[in-house]
């Protein structure tokens, strides 16, 4: 396997410029000769979709909801970063993309993340142009806010609906290509497999969620804009829908998956409240602007949070980092969650949450102001948790919420399987070791609207495709291996649910490759896991059969995928021997308890090749080194 960056020369400012000068094109009456699949229509995928049928392309969009509009980027709350520079403090496209550089602990490629702050400001225009009712100040420009990991506002919002309003105005664009008929949309389909002629992706198998069909779908090339695989731990801020199985299933086509084990743990979720509980729910990072993150100075302090005193509270991050306070990286304040916690200062019943503030806000802005920036936040907390945060705290702890990790791509966010492109959370590119906030909305639309129409004319401009259909032998073989995993679920009949399986298999994720992990912890849960995988195929009991809508069908095969995705995680965990953003290997940690990197062993993508699972997942480590030629390379503070 050979990972090529294609990363352009030159200076950092300007390899971008210069590749869309040496970009080859594709003539606007030979586009329409080309078939291009997007499978995941969310913020990256919609986009994608919108402006390849725009520039001509004949487009298929496949995704496993009814409507496109269910993507989990209708989930993101807090807002986008751009460098508008609109509040006049000091911003830059240079400071959002160092900003970013730094709080992903130096884990990223430079040219990616520059490019990234370079598109910021189109992302804006673009969304504005679109009518996307981003919040305002008084002069009538568009208004800003901080968000963890700056000292500039530049994040900006629509309220706390930010993601929603993002996803509309893609959704629009998309669909007016498809009235048009320029893209064909096949929701409640789920990609099982790609199809892979003469080492190209040259399409997909996809199953119809309601009949229950197995379907061939022939392009020149493949998108794939699937999201994230938070889900693996169970318990995550994800919608339930989301899942890795279009990402793995191309990884055992040969696509190397990057930086598994990078996952980010958010901070400010509501607490779990049951054994049985199935999701959990985010609250914005944009509530620490004006919130105070504390927890009672006394862990035996059992009086209610109002009745504790200012001396007898522990504002343990404006203590430990007064330069950001409760503004510093979520990778910092989640594990600085944990920490109290483990200490026995946490609180609520279970002791597992500390308290978010905003008393002092409201009596420095008044109730109003602060209901103007976060009110359906507010309702959203009282209907889940039925306390009224503009009177007490809120109560708040650490949950899976983003993965850095996905398939490797390069620069032009092509797989090394040619014609693969993957946009969004799916590929690894930008993030690093952990991602900062307002960033995903804004990597998913950067990738979408600004860089895949470019580069994949690039790629077929240039490439040598056979004419192949769906009658081809690797179809068969595809659609054939498909029906095959689904009749080996389906024909276990065992006692235990997929649920249950899915639940043990969180809580070794969670307890051992969550917040924080150790080589003994690591060693252990590679062994939990390929034993669970194992009673998995022996035990599960999938009822019905494959011929129609079946959901339990639907989350097993999800589940297979899986198990084999946590023990390469684990794996990923367990040969990093450093600390780096949201990884927290606890053998290497600061005095003070901060993430100690080792640049000199471990600067480098981790991309995993895969090689087949007898009893064990069996994989080759492939290494993309990172060189930093615009940044100096230092312990990351935020003190």
């Amino acid at each position: 396997m050979k990972l090529e960056s294609n990363v352009p020369s030159g200076p950092l400012e300007e390899k971008w410029s210069r590749h869309l000068k040496d970009l080859k094109l594709v003539a606007p009456n030979n586009k329409r000769k080309y078939k291009v699949i997007v499978v995941g229509t969310g913020l990256a995928g919609a986009s994608a979709a919108s402006s390849l049928a725009e520039l001509g392309y004949e487009v298929s969009t496949f995704c496993i909801q009814d409507s496109a509009r269910r993507a989990h980027s209708i989930a993101a709350q807090g807002g986008i970063n751009a460098a508008k520079n609109y509040p006049n403090d000091g911003d830059s496209v240079w400071r959002l993309f160092y900003d970013t550089i730094k709080g992903g602990d130096y884990r990223s490629r430079e040219a990616n993340v520059y490019r990234l702050a370079q598109n910021s400001n189109s992302i804006i225009d673009q969304a504005v142009a679109q009518g996307v009712p981003f919040a305002r100040e008084y002069g009538g420009l568009l208004d800003n806010r901080s968000f963890g990991g700056a000292q500039v506002s530049r994040t900006f919002y629509a309220r706390g609906q930010t993601g929603q309003q993002l996803l509309l105005g893609a959704y629009q664009s998309m669909m007016r290509q498809v009235h048009a008929g320029n893209i064909k949309n096949y929701p409640r389909h789920e990609m099982l497999d790609l199809v892979v002629i003469d080492g190209k992706a040259r399409g997909i198998i996809t199953r119809n969620l309601v009949d229950g069909s197995i379907n061939r779908w022939q392009a020149d090339a493949v998108v794939l804009c699937t999201g994230g695989y938070g889900n693996v731990f169970y318990l995550s801020t994800n919608a339930k829908n989301s899942n890795v199985t279009a990402a793995w299933r191309c990884h055992k086509r040969g696509a190397a998956f990057a930086n598994p084990c990078m996952v980010q743990i958010h901070p400010t979720c509501i607490p779990v409240s049951g054994d049985y509980q199935s999701k959990l729910t985010l609250m914005s990072e944009s509530l620490r602007n004006d919130g105070r993150v504390w927890v009672p100075r006394d862990p035996e302090d059992s009086r209610k949070p109002n009745d504790i005193p200012e001396e007898d509270r522990y504002y343990y991050l404006e203590e430990k980092y007064p330069s950001f306070g409760n503004l510093v990286p979520r990778d910092v304040a989640s594990r600085n969650a944990k920490m109290v916690t483990d200490d026995g200062m946490g609180v609520g019943e279970t002791g597992l949450a500390v308290y978010l503030d905003f008393r002092d806000a409201i009596k420095r802005e008044g109730k109003e102001a602060i209901a103007a920036k976060y009110g359906n936040l507010f309702d959203m907390y009282q209907n889940i948790t039925d306390d009224n945060p503009y009177e007490t705290p809120m109560r708040i702890f650490p949950a899976v919420h983003y993965t850095m990790g996905g398939l490797w791509v390069d620069y032009n966010l092509m797989s090394n399987i040619p014609g693969l492109f993957v946009a969004g959370e799916a590929n690894f590119s930008d993030h690093g070791a952990n991602r900062l906030g307002a960033s995903a909305l804004m990597q998913g639309l950067s990738d979408g609207y600004f860089i895949v129409p470019y580069t994949i004319g690039n790629y077929l401009a240039d490439v040598d495709l056979t004419k192949v259909t769906t009658e081809h032998d690797a179809f068969s073989e595809a659609a054939s291996s498909s029906s095959e995993t689904l009749d080996k679920l389906l024909s276990v009949n065992g006692d235990k649910t997929v649920v249950e399986f899915h639940r043990e298999l969180g809580k070794i994720m969670w307890d051992k490759v969550g917040i924080s992990r150790s080589k003994e912890g690591l060693e252990e849960a590679i062994e939990e896991i390929r034993a669970l995988r194992d009673e998995f195929y022996e035990n599960v009991r999938v009822p019905g059969d494959a011929t129609y809508y079946n959901k339990y069908l639907e989350f097993a095969h999800r589940v297979a995928d899986f198990f084999e995705l946590a023990e390469l995680m684990a794996v990923d965990a367990l040969d990093r021997d450093e600390s780096c953003g949201c990884h927290l290997r606890e053998e290497y940690q600061t005095e003070e308890g901060e993430a100690l990197r080792n640049d000199d062993e471990f600067s480098y993508v981790s991309a995993w090749e895969y090689g087949g699972v007898n009893g064990k997942l069996n994989t080759t480590l492939h290494k993309e080194p990172l060189e930093f030629e615009f940044v100096e390379l230092k312990q990351r503070s935020y003190k």
